[in-house]
């Protein structure tokens, strides 16, 4: 595949199963696989940052030649150690700064487009959004794997509502490149979703669900103790960047109600997979391994709250989000 000067359509892909493993290429693989084999779309610009302590990478650049592998060695948020997500932001600031694409993609890793995924996002971008969220459904029909993605995705799995959204999900987006030019002080640093599709909203720009961009979440290898590892952490990251934006009695109110969190969580996924009906069977079965994933983000969140710190490196992090939110304001 020879990709032109001046691509359509460039994908960012983001090695995120990391957070607390020693970073691998592992899902790599069926990933890029995918993306080389989309159809009814001229050649894609594919870019995959990483730092450069991620295993197998240059078994991946021998492999796929017409991949743009962008080694990061700067990163500022990158502690080395598990237990942390905060550099998976950075690199995607990376991956988009470099990418050279008209429309621009943010996928993860674990992640394994359907074949016209590029197709239906280049499709939807002939109208106005400035940014188009993709579904996200289950790719490994094992329970713990269920359970991952309906903590992770459920509000982004099929049947979507196809139009105007608030939000779309960084692990399936396309973005019009002349509008995230528009923001780009808010993502250079650190991409935070919510801050950019706030940003782009404040410009007047419009957010839309795109239904038939089809992705499906591959986590290979899952196991439960890692995974619940995981959850806190990233409910940790979530918990810290909230406090870090809120003043002391908003803290304390999050604090005094995160015993109530899990079982919120759960109700509205409960509503959420009783109004969608397609995935009810697997829900029930997976709902022991959910409701410990839930606990797990929900003891990390208030952890958040109380220390303020998502990781050792969590500062530049929050700091780019709260400069992020200022510029919607």
């Amino acid at each position: 595949m020879v990709v032109q000067d001046n691509p359509v359509f460039s994908v960012v892909v983001v090695i995120v199963s990391d957070t607390m493993n020693r970073a691998d290429a592992t899902h790599l693989e069926p990933c890029l696989e995918s993306l080389l084999r989309q159809t009814g779309v001229p050649p894609i610009e594919i870019v995959v940052p990483h730092h450069p302590f991620v295993e197998g990478i240059a078994r991946m650049r021998d492999r796929y030649p017409s991949v743009r592998f962008l080694e990061v060695s700067d990163l500022r948020t990158y502690t080395g150690r598990p237990g942390s997500r905060e550099h998976h932001d950075e690199l995607r600031a990376r991956g988009l700064a470099a990418a050279r694409g008209s429309i621009a993609a943010l996928i993860e890793d674990h992640g394994v487009p359907a074949a016209d995924w590029a197709a239906r996002f280049i499709e939807g971008h002939s109208g106005a959004y400035a940014g188009l969220g993709g579904a996200i459904e289950n790719g490994i029909d094992r329970p713990l794997n269920w359970a991952v993605c309906f903590c992770d995705f459920l509000r982004y799995q099929n049947p979507l509502p196809e139009g105007d959204t608030a939000t779309v999900s960084d692990a399936n987006v396309a973005y019009k490149r002349a509008d995230l030019e528009l923001v780009r002080t808010i993502w250079q640093e650190i991409f935070h979703e919510a801050s950019v599709n706030g940003a782009l909203r404040s410009q007047g720009k419009k957010l839309g669900l795109a239904p038939r961009a089809l992705l499906y979440q591959h986590r290979q290898g899952l196991r439960l103790g890692p995974a619940l590892r995981e959850r806190f952490v990233w409910g940790r990251s979530y918990g810290a960047t909230r406090a870090r934006l809120a003043g002391a009695a908003q803290r304390l109110f999050w604090c005094a109600f995160a015993p109530g969190l899990p079982f919120l969580m759960l109700a509205r996924m409960t509503l959420s997979v009783w109004k969608k009906r397609r995935t009810v069977a697997p829900f029930l079965k997976a709902l022991p391994f959910t409701t410990a994933l839930v606990v797990s983000w929900s003891c990390g969140e208030l952890t958040g709250y109380v220390t303020g710190r998502a990781n050792a490196a969590g500062s530049l992090a929050a700091e780019a989000i709260a400069r992020g939110s200022a510029g919607t304001a």
